[in-house]
């Protein structure tokens, strides 16, 4: 989370009070049943009418999935999970240029299976806004008008059940602390915020915000408390502008976006948690990615979404926050830091990393007591990679990428005769 300081830009409690009940009515008709994210990057994972039956086994209400698996959607049909898919990255600047095109992927990927699948979300692009290259950019501004010629070839289909948006990250916000002072970052604030404000809020779509309170935390971990990110519920903030009171990080982290969307005049775009979650494992120095966070995260998470009357967040109490858990696998082909390859509530082999309800009905007691984690520190000192003898120079700086590449936060250097060396910084 940003913890930028920012002039606050506040609303009349009148207001909030005003949208929470909007949001109240609006949102009584959503299920609170929580979802799980199906990943496939993996090369090891149990085949896709195994993963549907281990999904239903758990009791999820939705999956969501990072494209339009026709295998895995005809596996859904006549299943009472609600289905969110998804159009790749590539494939949006094309459709914001066409209504054919998107015509021809809601034909493709839709009609060919709903309504015997029931597919309830169409998201456009993943996470499209935490990309920075050229290319990357011209799909920031291609985004909004896709999202667009897709709700149109659902409205010619007369289909008004599915709900159009895409899935953003936490980054798309400037300043997130304290939650008042919740602003969009200025390079996309007017050009892409406003625009799908005013989408999001025309067609009643969700606001997909991808939250997690693992990152924040594991960048600040002596300054923010590990109970607030676990959602424990025992360490309580105020919000100095406004007064109110937060028990957890999530809570802050989802009010900072209400308070930014509210700052561009839509105060009343409903939420939807399309991935949280918290590491089982990681690297060495990636503090607090062990199975007992995870646990605990997940079931304190999954209590406050399915408490009745529902929760809501202090800015928008008794409000439904749907929920996507990211993930259901652990998937071992995905690239970056450790913690990448060990999000699933589920191993490759389609076992519990640990219990957990998706239902809300266990309580905290009716669970195996798990040993505390012994990363919560962070780790001081550096850490250093040995080749293995007799690798392929080009097998070796493919293996060395992979592990030690962008994102990983690593620095990686050659040495004379081809030997390499990396440490954490």
């Amino acid at each position: 989370m940003n913890k930028i300081a920012a002039k606050p830009m506040l609303i009349g409690h009148i207001a909030y009070f005003v949208t929470m009940s909007l949001l109240g009515l609006s949102c009584a008709q959503n299920s609170s049943k929580i979802g799980v994210n199906y990943g496939q990057l993996g090369n090891n994972l149990p085949s896709p009418s195994q993963s549907i039956e281990l999904i239903k086994s758990m009791k999820a209400g939705r999956v969501k999935l990072y494209d339009a698996n026709p295998e895995i959607l005809r596996l859904l049909s006549g299943t009472k999970l609600q289905v969110s898919i998804m159009v790749p990255n590539n494939e949006i600047s094309s459709i914001a240029s066409s209504q054919t095109l998107a015509d021809q992927w809601v034909r493709n990927n839709v009609l060919q299976y709903y309504p015997q699948t029931m597919i309830r979300f169409i998201l456009v692009g993943n996470e499209v806004l935490s990309y920075f290259s050229h290319d990357d950019r011209r799909n920031w501004y291609s985004l909004v008008p896709a999202m667009r010629r897709i709700k149109n070839s659902l409205r010619a289909q007369r289909i008004r059940n599915i709900k159009v948006g895409t899935p953003l990250a936490m980054d798309v916000l400037q300043s997130t602390f304290p939650p008042s002072t919740g602003v969009f970052r200025s390079d996309i604030s007017r050009s892409v915020m406003a625009p799908m404000l005013q989408f999001l809020n025309r067609t009643k779509s969700f606001f997909f915000i991808d939250a997690y309170t693992y990152f924040p935390w594991s960048s600040n971990p002596m300054s923010i408390n590990l109970d607030f990110a676990l959602l424990r519920g025992n360490v309580r903030e105020t919000d100095p502008q406004t007064g109110l009171v937060y028990t957890n990080l999530l809570d802050q982290m989802l009010d900072a976006l209400i308070f930014a969307m509210s700052n561009l005049g839509y105060p009343d775009v409903q939420i939807l948690i399309s991935e949280t979650g918290w590491p089982t494992a990681g690297d060495v120095d990636e503090p607090g990615a062990n199975v007992f966070n995870a646990a605990t995260y997940n079931r304190n998470l999954i209590g406050k979404m399915m408490t009745t009357p529902p929760v809501g967040t202090p800015v928008r109490p008794g409000v439904v926050i749907p929920t996507f858990l990211f993930a259901l696998f652990d998937e071992n082909q995905k690239t970056g830091r450790g913690t990448e390859r060990h999000w699933g509530l589920l191993n490759a082999d389609g076992e519990p990393n640990y219990e957990i309800d998706l239902t809300g009905k266990r309580h905290e007691t009716e669970y195996k007591p798990l040993p505390e984690g012994k990363n919560n520190v962070p780790y001081e000192g550096n850490v250093w990679c040995v080749a293995a003898t007799g690798v392929g120079l080009a097998e070796l700086r493919s293996a060395m990428n992979f592990a030690c590449g962008v994102g990983t936060g690593r620095v990686m250097s050659w040495n004379r005769g081809g030997r390499v060396s990396n440490r954490f910084q």
